[in-house]
């Protein structure tokens, strides 16, 4: 387990731990040194990262979604943590547990799936539950599913994050089907589980989360339209008019034009479908911009880009404490250590050639 987690760094902290490599620039001095310029992450956020001096021995021994065993001190500057790296060292993946890397959500996924399946078996429409049926008793759709993030950086950007989402957008489905009794309940269902489906392709999150080469080319829309398209040829009967509506809901659920949907929503639940993914992302959005916010004073939180503002500390601005005093100087580094030494590279049989990454799909395979 790694000794420090990002969120735990504070002003004149030694540090001595192991980051994944989020970004890499290498820049110039005025002198025309090189210095790096990293951001290095964990399961618990990122922190900008500087180092200075000794970098033309080390900058080109390591690459973006590396791992780096880092030795350096925590500073404060521009009201920010940023930490100042003395030495570095790229280390091998076997030595390197994602579960330190990779936000998971703090829910079970074998319960979720659980819970969803419970959902998808209450359905009273037998074309619309055996459409989900068929969807997600598919082997390999049902392991992506049960491990997704839902997004790559916005909101429930963790492994299990669609299935948390979608969930929680099924919650809220039954309160708002209640109240508005013309809803037509399984439709909204059905919705709610398809609408981000494509992302199971979309996404990539062997290393740092990303998009997969159909992800940039097609987008989660396309992608689930085309596997909609597949999975209702095998209900028999299924409604053609019907069939349209659940292609409308993926279709709309953004809910304009400019922000990626080839329709907007045209009937009640592919209008509510839209609220409801709108409202359940713009929630997370706020209490993760919260909890991962990096401004250390003040009662606002630095500027949230897909929220276009910032966000006042609630607790904080209600509750506010005395500022917390300085920690004392740190002591002068010692000019070896572990981190400079060299390690032989382990040899593997892994048959991707990568143990993170066969440890990753590992943990897609969903235990019987």
């Amino acid at each position: 387990m790694k000794k420090v987690y990002v969120r735990d760094l504070e002003e004149n902290q030694q540090v001595h731990t192991t980051f994944l490599v989020a970004s890499k620039e290498i820049r110039q001095k005025k002198s025309g040194e090189p210095f790096l310029s990293l951001m290095l992450a964990d399961k618990t956020g990122d922190v900008d990262s500087k180092m200075w001096d000794n970098v033309a021995e080390v900058m080109h021994t390591f690459d973006r979604d590396d791992f780096l065993k880092v030795k350096g001190v925590a500073q404060v500057f521009q009201n920010r943590i940023q930490l100042t790296i003395h030495k570095l060292q790229k280390i091998d993946d076997n030595e390197a547990d994602f579960a330190d890397f990779f936000p998971s959500s703090s829910r079970n996924p074998d319960d979720m799936m659980a819970e969803l399946d419970a959902i998808i078996a209450a359905l009273t429409n037998p074309h619309l539950k055996a459409l989900l049926e068929a969807f997600l008793k598919d082997p390999e759709i049902r392991t992506r599913y049960r491990i997704a993030p839902a997004a790559k950086t916005i909101h429930h950007a963790w492994l299990s994050g669609l299935l948390e989402h979608v969930l929680s957008l099924c919650t809220l489905a039954g309160h708002t089907a209640a109240h508005y009794a013309f809803i037509d309940k399984d439709l909204l269902l059905t919705g709610i589980v398809l609408h981000d489906i494509g992302k199971i392709y979309e996404l990539t999150y062997d290393r740092g989360f990303g998009y997969s080469d159909q992800g940039q080319l097609l987008g989660h829309i396309l992608i689930a339209l085309r596997m909609l398209d597949d999975k209702i040829r095998q209900v028999d009967g299924f409604p053609p008019k019907l069939r349209m509506l659940v292609e409308h809901m993926i279709a709309s659920h953004h809910g304009q034009m400019d922000f990626g949907s080839p329709k907007v929503p045209m009937f009640a639940e592919a209008m509510l479908l839209h609220q409801l993914d709108n409202l359940d992302s713009k929630m997370e959005t706020v209490r993760g911009s919260l909890d991962r916010d990096k401004q250390i004073e003040g009662n606002f939180s630095g500027w949230v880009n897909s929220l276009e503002r910032t966000l006042l500390k609630k607790d904080k601005f209600l509750n506010p404490t005395a500022e917390k005093p300085s920690a004392p100087a740190p002591p002068p580094s010692p000019t070896s250590d572990s981190v400079g030494a060299s390690h032989p590279k382990p040899q593997t049989n892994s048959p991707s050639g990568s143990l993170f990454a066969d440890k990753l799909k590992g943990a897609l395979v969903e235990p019987k």
